[in-house]
């Protein structure tokens, strides 16, 4: 039970404020429960902040400031307090950033009120433009949401009046609503598919769990169209039939859309969102809902995991190997592996669906941490396609050209077909590296120590570490010798040039992320695929993400060496995963697939298990080597980045830290470094990396705190810790 502060009394309050204490305070009149959020008096402002508990005493209490009010809005509740404190804890991160992270929705301190709302309206309008049709479009792509008419005029890219004119013709209404209402209900006794044995096996065990009320983990592994989806959707219904929420993380905002249309002809109605594409207003809304149980589903990007649910049942992690599900700025964390934490706090299963499943699930599964369950057949007639390799040594390319002759003739027999064909190409952009024939020069990037990307189709150059862009220019910044700048290797825009060179009469579709303004204009693009709008694909890893081409039976890879490059130690596993989601692509329908890798190393181990499908052999292996190299899962790993606008100052810290590594070898542990990160210098800022290493029963987070704690930071340096780092750069 929440204890309650009498009026006067001192209560600790943490803000979002950067401050590494709570602060102490005298509770508002009528005084205040423990988890209230209040605002609180902090110098001339009003900032939000939340009652963690009994104030400091042994001071002058008419010193203290009273808080200002109680927040019309529910409690944190204790299970969510404990939740934000232990990821702090664990990942090493101040509580107020947590707090921020827990309240990243606009106008929580706002009393309930009433707004003026837009909807799609009953009516055409007498006369249609360009931007009115944007306006429709927006409204009917996404008719669950209710836009206020800043936001519906931003999203259509038009200004207010279009949206008003639209208004005096009823093609839009405009209506009184108050901010916050819930969501529509979920009917879960709804029938779901018919499920196949497997399905059906599985959909039972998850719901039984459900049933107990307690926590538990899962490895949902099933073949790419095994229906994971059909599985843990009876799951959800369970988990709403014992009164309690369901949230669904998802790795790719551009699958959310087709999920929606999935669950809502399962449960009649849509969940709620939450991702960067959902507007401010929705956003307040979900908080608000999810805290008073008028949200009973969330489908969501990993942030999605600090709402204020007020019971929640099941979380899911779909394509729980995808490494957009770390945090790579701010607080660095693993959705995934907070999940489980999450549910372990709430008494709720996590279900974690995949079916080329992160070595380390793997690992907890085969520990008996977590229970497995496996699909080992595709749903319906659809069968796994057939893969083979295509060996490029024995190719005969021209040195601007990646399509081999193998490859090109499979492809030309699918169109002719009537079927559609997947070129996969993990590089965004028109090429990697740009370089003067003349002099040599590379063009990089101004601010980072990378090379940018020509994107033929922005005519930009683009760094892809800190975002500039520039014009693409005519004569070498070095030597200024003009039209010497040369493309070298190919990204998906280059191509497209040469799959419309090969292939003239074929219709074409480029799927890659950075070539789309919205996540609508994405949606109608996969959209158009799905119905057969194009003969060939061409995309980035944006396509191994959960969609779904009936016409698609071929896929081919164009390197399938990429992944294998470098020393990170995912290299080999994200190789695997990779090549075997995008492979998955093919033969969903009743036409069996084929994918194609062209590799000049056919013979490489990772190669040879994707080829042969033996995946439990592949987990195996990696394992072995893992264990042996005594890194995870089988032991820890942090990664320590000092930065500054200097190389010297950041250099001289991480050597100070390299000689003060007492706390770290009491652990047993290791340093290495300091030296220059892989890519030394972003936004303008030197990078320096070092890297702890420790027994995985090693009590980490301790040694590090005693490690970093006689260091302060001066002028401009910055210090970032990853525990769990996913990437090395």
């Amino acid at each position: 039970m929440a204890e309650f502060f009498d009026e006067g009394a001192r209560v600790a309050v943490l803000t979002t404020q950067p401050l590494d204490r709570l602060l102490t305070y005298r509770a508002p009149e009528g005084g205040c429960w423990e988890g209230a959020f209040v605002e609180a008096p902090l110098g001339p402002r009003r900032v939000m902040g939340v009652v963690w508990g009994p104030g400091e005493q042994g001071f002058d209490a008419s010193k203290l400031r009273a808080l200002v009010r109680v927040l019309d809005v529910p409690p944190m509740r204790a299970e969510m307090a404990e939740f934000l404190t232990r990821v702090g804890d664990y990942t090493l991160t101040p509580m107020s950033f947590m707090l921020r992270l827990a309240t990243r929705a606009p106008g929580l301190t706002n009393p309930p009120s009433m707004r003026k709302i837009y909807r799609l309206g009953h009516r055409e309008p007498d006369r249609m433009t360009e931007a009115r049709e944007r306006v429709l479009e927006v409204l009917e792509s996404q008719a669950q949401s209710a836009f206020t008419l800043k936001e519906l005029a931003e999203e259509a890219g038009v200004t207010s009046s279009v949206v008003k004119g639209l208004v005096k013709q009823g093609a839009v209404e405009e209506e009184e609503s108050p901010r916050d209402l819930p969501f529509a209900h979920l009917d879960y006794t709804a029938k779901g598919k018919d499920l196949t044995g497997d399905q059906a096996t599985a959909s039972e065990a998850l719901r039984a769990g459900v049933r107990s009320g307690d926590f538990g983990a899962t490895l949902l592994r099933g073949v790419t169209g095994s229906g994971k989806t059909e599985v843990y959707l009876e799951a959800v219904a369970e988990c709403l039939s014992q009164g309690r929420q369901a949230l669904v993380l998802l790795p790719e905002i551009a699958l959310t859309s087709e999920f929606l249309k999935r669950v809502e002809e399962r449960f009649g109605a849509k969940p709620a969102e939450w991702h960067s594409g959902v507007t401010m207003t929705e956003r307040r809304r979900v908080w608000r809902m999810v805290a008073e149980g008028g949200a009973q589903m969330v489908i969501g990007a990993r942030s999605a995991l600090y709402l204020p649910f007020r019971d929640i049942g099941l979380i899911v992690v779909d394509e729980e190997h995808d490494s957009s599900y770390k945090q790579e700025d701010g607080v660095l964390y693993s959705a995934r592996d907070m999940a489980v934490l999450r549910g372990s706090i709430n008494g709720a299963q996590v279900v974690l669906a995949s079916a080329t499943p992160s070595l380390e699930t793997w690992a907890n599964a085969e520990a008996g941490k977590y229970k497995r369950l496996d699909l080992t057949s595709r749903f319906g007639e659809a069968v796994l396609p057939e893969m083979r390799a295509i060996d490029m040594r024995n190719e005969s390319l021209p040195g601007n050209r990646w399509i081999s002759p193998t490859l090109a003739t499979a492809v030309r027999g699918r169109i002719e077909e009537g079927e559609q064909a997947l070129i996969f190409l993990n590089r965004r952009g028109y090429a990697p590296v740009t370089v003067c024939r003349a002099c040599g020069h590379q063009i990089g990037c101004d601010h980072c120590d990378a090379r940018m990307v020509e994107h033929r189709f922005l005519k930009r150059l683009v760094c892809h570490q800190c975002g500039e862009s520039k014009p693409m220019p005519e004569a070498c910044p070095t030597c200024e010798a003009v039209d010497k700048l040369a493309p070298v290797g190919p990204g998906v825009e280059r191509m497209a040039e040469e799959v419309a060179e090969v292939f003239p009469d074929a219709r074409v579709a480029v799927l890659s992320s950075d070539l789309f303004a919205s996540a609508r204009a994405l949606k109608a693009q996969i959209e158009l695929i799905a119905a057969g709008g194009a003969d060939i694909i061409i995309g980035t890893q944006i396509v191994a993400k959960g969609h779904n081409f009936p016409k698609l039976t071929l896929v081919g890879v164009i390197d399938a060496d990429l992944g294998l490059q470098g020393s990170d130690l995912r290299a080999a596993e994200r190789t695997f995963q990779l090549i075997r989601q995008v492979a998955g692509r093919a033969g969903r329908g009743d036409v069996a697939g084929l994918a194609l890798l062209q590799t000049f190393q056919p013979e490489h181990p990772v190669i040879r298990a994707i080829l042969s499908g033996d995946e439990e052999s592949f987990w195996r292996s990696e394992a072995s080597e893992r264990q042996a190299a005594g890194v995870p899962p089988y032991g820890r790993l942090a990664g320590v980045v000092i930065s500054s606008p200097e190389i010297d100052p950041a250099m001289s810290l991480g050597t100070a830290l390299a000689r003060a590594d007492a706390p770290i070898r009491k652990i047993g542990g290791q340093v290495f470094g300091p030296a220059p990160a892989p890519i030394a210098r972003i936004r303008g800022r030197h990078r320096v990396r070092l890297l702890v290493k420790a027994p995985k029963s090693a009590p980490l987070q301790s040694a590090l705190r005693a490690w970093l704690a006689p260091f302060d930071l001066k002028g401009d340096i910055r210090l970032s810790v990853d525990i769990d780092p996913q990437s090395f750069y």
